[in-house]
């Protein structure tokens, strides 16, 4: 990225300005581009931990599979999943508040003695595949805000400070060889009207 200044003071100042901001904020980007990468990394973490429960629930009743043919399919369904909104190193992501169950009721003195807590299972089993849901989600966002806010960090490390400094050092060096031709000229100018002022 070639950044466009001219050769003067007031081009100077306005670069220097813009030097300091990309400086001072660089050490905030990257403090919020780690803190992104760990909750990524703890997101990732838990989501997979509600996975592996939801598996662990499964296989432990593997042995009810049979019973399951018997199971009403409109005894309980999910109502509503409640959620909120937290932010991480300002990135708003969802968070589970609760999951609103709706069960018909059922006689208990007619129904097998394992459909009350096969109801359970069902339950923990749907609230473990909505967190897991959930923290996948977290996952994506906070990903994709690590990746923009590492790409900004390389924007300013690699391209814009280097290019700032470069043409800082560029508009230096053109008024300092400004200055010293015209204090050359200067003398050359004195040195003649001496000569002239001697010769008359």
């Amino acid at each position: 990225m070639a950044i466009k200044f001219q050769y003067n003071k007031t081009s100077l100042g306005e670069l220097g300005k813009q030097l300091k901001m990309r400086q001072r904020a660089l050490p905030t980007i990257k403090s919020k581009e780690s803190a992104l990468r760990v909750e990524v990394s703890a997101a990732k973490e838990k989501a997979e931990g509600y996975l592996r429960r939801m598996d662990e629930l499964m296989e432990r009743y593997d042995y009810m599979a049979a019973l399951w043919g018997e199971f009403d399919k409109d005894l309980l369904r999910v109502k509503d999943v409640e959620l909120g909104i937290s932010k991480i190193a300002g990135v708003r992501i969802p968070a589970l508040r609760d999951v609103v169950f709706e069960q018909r009721p059922y006689d208990l003195f007619s129904s097998p003695a394992w459909l009350s807590d096969g109801v359970e299972v069902l339950k923990e089993i749907a609230r473990l595949g909505i967190e897991y849901e959930v923290f996948q989600r977290r996952t994506e966002l906070l990903d994709h805000a690590r990746k923009k806010t590492t790409q900004k960090v390389n924007l300013y490390e690699k391209v814009q400070i280097p290019g700032y400094e470069d043409a800082i050092r560029k508009i230096k060096r053109f008024l300092e060889d400004e200055e010293n031709l015209s204090k050359s000229a200067q003398k050359i100018v004195k040195t003649k009207h001496e000569q002239n002022a001697d010769t008359l």
